[in-house]
């Protein structure tokens, strides 16, 4: 029976290295709070965690997959999974990339662990050797190397723009030139959209509290000063209507 480990004593491995090593687990957890709550043992056990992050397990998982093999990605790339959570997306990159070629960083630290312990397991893929990290702080560069695919599904739409700028200068930071981070987000008509948004999927948005919605403009205003060009690329049929943007890495 799979049992989670007590919180305290969690740890992060970077699965086939051999070394395991303390997590880092997130302390300003108001930033992102609910999203951040620790799942217990017995939430786990009743598979809350592929409900927790927004359901659609499958769907989104084969989607995401789906979306970057239509952007040229190939076995032999290396994939930064930005908000991997409890590997939704992930088991099917690990499955496709060699061995070693995915990492994966999100700020809950039980999704991060039940994905690494359980989804692989089950996927029999424990031998695939992913790096993940749980960490609040896109402090990507723990993972010692550089990659040319990155990939946030999802993290944008629950991120004030403050913290969307720091994933940004980090991520940027280990991507390859010539690299592309591929991002959702949901799309507001105007710059200053002050009012909720009723999106054809269901989902409500707003401009100052999670889920939130941006202008596409906001995110080149970011990159400003990075090396990065910023491309729309709209919906490309993502499961909950969000829309879809590209950071060319020059």
């Amino acid at each position: 029976m799979f049992r989670m480990r007590p919180l305290r004593t969690l740890m992060r491995r970077v699965l086939g290295s051999g070394r395991a090593r303390p997590a880092t687990v997130p302390t300003n957890t108001e930033r992102f709070y609910p999203y951040t709550r620790q799942l217990s043992a017995a939430e786990i056990a009743a598979g809350k965690h592929r409900a927790a992050a927004g359901g659609k397990w499958e769907e989104l998982g084969k989607w995401q997959f789906e979306f970057l093999r239509g952007q040229g990605l190939v076995p032999q790339d290396y994939l930064l999974d930005v908000g991997c959570g409890a590997l939704r997306g992930g088991i099917h990159f690990v499955a496709y990339l060699e061995p070693g070629h995915y990492a994966g960083i999100d700020c809950n630290a039980s999704y991060v662990e039940v994905g690494g312990r359980l989804e692989l397991t089950r996927a029999g893929l424990e031998d695939r050797r992913p790096s993940l990290l749980a960490n609040v702080d896109f402090e990507v560069g723990r993972f010692g190397r550089t990659f040319n695919f990155a990939l946030a599904q999802s993290l944008f739409t629950h991120l004030p723009v403050n913290a969307i700028q720091r994933c940004l200068v980090n991520v940027t930071a280990v991507l390859q030139p010539g690299g592309r981070f591929f991002a959702t987000y949901f799309d507001a008509p105007t710059v200053h959209h002050l009012d909720r948004i009723q999106h054809p999927s269901g989902v409500e948005t707003y401009s100052d509290r999670n889920p939130y919605h941006y202008h596409a403009s906001i995110f080149a205003y970011l990159a400003t000063s990075l090396p990065l060009r910023v491309e729309s690329l709209g919906l490309c049929n993502h499961p909950r209507g969000q829309s879809m943007l590209v950071f060319h890495r020059s």
